[in-house]
């Protein structure tokens, strides 16, 4: 049976979903909760708590909970998507401004990364992707040039993935990833919109073609309030 503090949890959230309660507006006060869904207090206080940790309201004090619009992308942990694709998808006009692109030997971090040599060059591609006017990732690529023999700023600008798969006809198969959290760096406060923010998400994605060889590692670096890192699992019965 479900906890009843989900219950109203999940109805709420149905609710704002639906439009039928509008971002900036207040929620009904515990009190007026308490009698609507015939519970006790304590229930509804752990119903709008859990609706502030998932980002749905703002409880603010002496004035109660307020509707906060939801912006955040949901991004797919377990799929293999370009930012590009991931932003059409949700309907939203990115801009991806291309800081670096230069053609290196790796340093040791990378050279581990790769899993190559430092008879190996590597592209080193920095770009800050921008939505609605606030730059919120920054995404660091490697790729071995073994696979990748040329690229320009202008395919930067638009989809990597893109030129690989249709021009260089590479397959891309698969990505291990590692998700962690981080205080950001002198490079992320410069190159995003941080101003308020104390963690940055970092994303470690290792990128294989078909034939299982590695040919990307990438550090993609995202402000944690416009996304959830989502997926789907499904229970293996034994």
């Amino acid at each position: 049976m479900t906890n009843k503090y989900l219950t109203i949890h999940n109805d709420i959230v149905k609710q704002i979903e639906a439009g039928e309660i509008a971002p900036n507006s207040l929620l009904p006060s515990e009190h007026e909760l308490k009698d609507l869904y015939g519970t006790s207090r304590e229930t509804i206080r752990k119903a709008l708590n859990l609706l502030a940790q998932n980002g749905y309201i703002q409880k603010v004090r002496g004035k109660g909970s307020i509707v906060i619009k939801n912006t955040k992308l949901d991004f797919p942990v377990s799929g293999l998507v370009s930012f590009n694709e991931l932003a059409q998808k949700m309907g939203k006009k990115p801009k991806t401004i291309v800081h670096e692109l230069s053609l290196r030997k790796p340093d040791q971090y990378i050279k581990q990364q790769l899993n190559i040599s430092s008879k190996d060059h590597v592209w080193h591609i920095s770009r800050v992707r921008e939505i609605g006017g606030e730059k919120i990732i920054l995404d660091k690529d490697y790729l071995n040039k073994k696979y990748v023999p040329h690229i320009t700023k202008e395919i930067c600008e638009h989809s990597i993935y893109h030129y690989l798969e249709n021009e260089l006809n590479l397959v891309i198969s698969y990505a291990k990833k590692e998700i962690i959290v981080e205080d950001p760096t002198a490079e992320d406060r410069d190159l995003l919109n941080l101003e308020g923010f104390h963690n940055i998400v970092i994303i470690k994605n290792y990128v294989y073609l078909e034939d299982a060889s590695l040919f990307q590692y990438t550090e993609s670096r995202h402000r944690p309030d416009k996304f959830r890192f989502v997926d789907f699992a499904r229970r293996n019965h034994m």
